[in-house]
């Protein structure tokens, strides 16, 4: 079809040239619109003379007036006359229909009154003008698009209103849709713009039989990320790319939707997005509230500095010892205070609370590197339980009503030092609790693109082209993105009463190894390989959330709750002293915290 196509374009590029010798390519198109219309009038006259038995020659007044009126409305209004017919759109054929109504009634009067037309004559003639007219410019985009070799083959997964859409650009752009795929079985067999829309058994038969693919688009109105990785994993074979088009939420209206389009990440295949974020709940906890967070440079501090702020914080106080860090996220929000200070240094810690006086405290601050803890364990114990023994004890003595302790799968059953230590932390959070200041902690896994995480590391040695290391076949961790883990940390701020350890829901754990393939797979770096290189000290097989099976749900699906571990808190502060000044820190943290049991997997797997 597109050759004969192609073989009519180039005899009507041929006719047009004996038609004009100084090639019709140097015509003005509005010249070209104009006659067309003139002779389109002309061909419509003729029909409705035909098939209302009048003389042709007793109509010519009435033709010349029409045509005049046609080619003068057509430059007066809607400046119809610059219409690119091979850009047309139902939109056109709207303006071509509105511009003929116009005319009709400026002209339809005159030609009754003098006596040169009949009415009938007149609506017929519109009619078939109008049909015509039409015709002709839909007819020419379809042979100019499918005479010509489209750039590439796409197939759009989601035949709703931004699939349409994205269709439509890209036809126009020169790229041939071949189908569309909907997992509604009421839209199987219809057709959008002459595009079939297929289930996703028929389109892969359809998809099988086409010799050449170029892409996949998901552009789905909502689906979660394991629906769009169950659908990549039955089409992938199929096409030499994938891409997706952003969520409706995250896309830009007044932007091109083909503009949009981008790489299918592991992000848009792994992202639990939580289905009961309760925003009225957040904004009520943080509205019009001093905030205070820790650590709010890093990947975690940083996205809740943003959203605090979103959420309409009468102050928001940012505090880090890194100076990089801290200038990054204050450039970011020149509202905020930035406050160069570290956790473990008490007496310039309180000097921030006393001038400040902050209402709710997030506590981000944190080494969470684990083989880098394994190495410098005496400093790893010093930053993040000095430091959040530090943070707790002022909000509560300078009466700060809220206090929340962002906390790690890491720290149950731990076997390396960082998971020990924030255990620690979960221990002394709600043992602190009931002196006026309601403390939480929040635990959950590995967020997906945060500093020193896996998928950024992994991302650069592809782009080196350098093999992706795993060390174990067998090793899985949770993910979250950032934003959505951060906005369930100010839900379970908001709905703690104090003492509580709150967990959100990460979905399923994933396999690190099939991460890594993943990732080969979608950068198309199938020359790279993954090599397995041993578990480092201290790192666990498998990531766990709760320490019982007493764990209790909340009024939210995405977050539960653990049953407080009661430990006299005079007991536990002089526990914490001995581990700090102890020169076998490791000793220490085991009495505290009796389920550590370090490098287990180490030696499970050395065994």
């Amino acid at each position: 079809m597109a050759r004969v196509f192609s073989a009519f374009r180039i005899s009507l590029e041929w006719y047009l040239d004996r038609i004009f010798p100084c090639g019709w390519s140097h015509v003005d198109k509005r010249a070209l619109g104009v006659i067309a219309k003139a002779i389109l009038t002309g061909i419509a006259f003729l029909i409705v003379a035909g098939l209302l038995g009048i003389d042709p020659r007793l109509s010519q007044v009435a033709f010349f007036v029409v045509l005049g009126i046609r080619i003068f409305a057509s430059f007066v209004f809607f400046g119809e006359y610059k219409l690119s017919w091979t850009r047309a759109s139902s939109r056109s054929a709207m303006i071509e229909v509105a511009l003929g109504g116009v005319c009709l009634g400026l002209y339809a009067p005159v030609l009754l009154l003098v006596g040169k037309a009949t009415l009938a004559f007149l609506l017929l003639e519109w009619l078939v003008f109008q049909y015509l007219y039409n015709a002709a410019i839909f007819g020419y985009r379809h042979i100019y698009r499918y005479g010509i070799r489209p750039s590439k083959t796409v197939v759009i997964y989601g035949s709703g209103i931004r699939g349409a859409r994205l269709a439509q650009q890209l036809e126009q752009s020169g790229s041939h849709v071949l189908c569309f795929i909907d997992d509604s079985a009421h839209e199987h067999k219809m057709v959008i713009d002459g595009i079939p829309i297929h289930s996703l058994k028929d389109a892969i038969v359809k998809i099988r039989r086409s010799q050449s693919l170029d892409t996949l688009i998901f552009a789905l109105d909502c689906s979660s990320p394991e629906r769009i990785d169950r659908r990549w994993k039955r089409l992938r074979s199929y096409f030499k790319d994938c891409k997706i088009l952003p969520s409706t939420a995250d896309s830009l209206r007044d932007r091109s939707f083909v503009n949009q389009l981008k790489d299918v990440t592991v992000e848009d295949l792994l992202a639990r997005k939580p289905k009961d974020l309760d925003k009225a709940k957040i904004s009520a906890f943080l509205k019009g509230r001093s905030v205070l967070i820790t650590g709010a440079g890093g990947s975690i501090g940083s996205e809740l500095a943003r959203q605090c702020e979103a959420f309409g914080v009468r102050e928001l106080l940012l505090l880090d010892h890194s100076e990089f860090n801290l200038y990054q996220i204050a450039e970011e929000l020149p509202n905020a205070v930035p406050l160069m200070v570290s956790v473990t240094d008490k007496a310039s810690l309180e000097r921030v609370f006393e001038e400040y006086r902050p209402e709710i405290v997030i506590h981000a601050a944190a080494y969470k590197h684990v083989p880098l803890v394994e190495q410098n364990p005496v400093t790893g114990i010093r930053n993040n339980v000095a430091g959040t023994r530090n943070t707790i004890d002022l909000a509560i003595r300078y009466k700060a009503k809220k206090f929340v302790l962002i906390s790690t799968d890491k720290a149950v059953r731990p076997t390396n030092v960082m998971g020990a230590t924030k255990r620690v932390c979960e221990l002394y959070a709600q043992n602190s609790n009931g002196q006026g200041t309601d403390i939480v902690a929040v635990r959950f896994g590995n967020v997906l693109g945060s500093s020193g995480s896996v998928i950024p590391k992994f991302k650069k040695l592809i782009e080196e082209g350098r093999d992706l290391p795993v060390t174990h076949p067998d090793i899985t961790r949770y993910f979250m993105l950032i934003p959505e883990a951060c906005s369930l940390v100010l839900q379970a701020g908001a709905i703690g009463h104090g003492g509580e350890v709150f967990i959100l829901d990460m979905g399923e754990p994933v396999r690190i190894a099939d991460l890594a393939q993943r990732m080969l797979k979608l950068s198309g770096r199938q020359d790279l390989n993954v090599v397995f290189t041993g578990l480092r000290p201290g790192e666990k097989l498998y990531e766990e959330l709760l320490i019982s099976d007493a764990d209790l749900k909340t009024e939210y699906r995405s977050i539960m709750v653990t049953r407080p571990t009661s430990m006299p808190i005079d007991s536990l502060r002089k526990s914490i002293d001995k581990l700090l000044a102890s020169a076998d820190p490791l000793v220490e943290l085991n009495r505290i915290v009796p389920e550590f049991d370090h490098q287990r997997d180490n030696r499970a797997a050395a065994a």
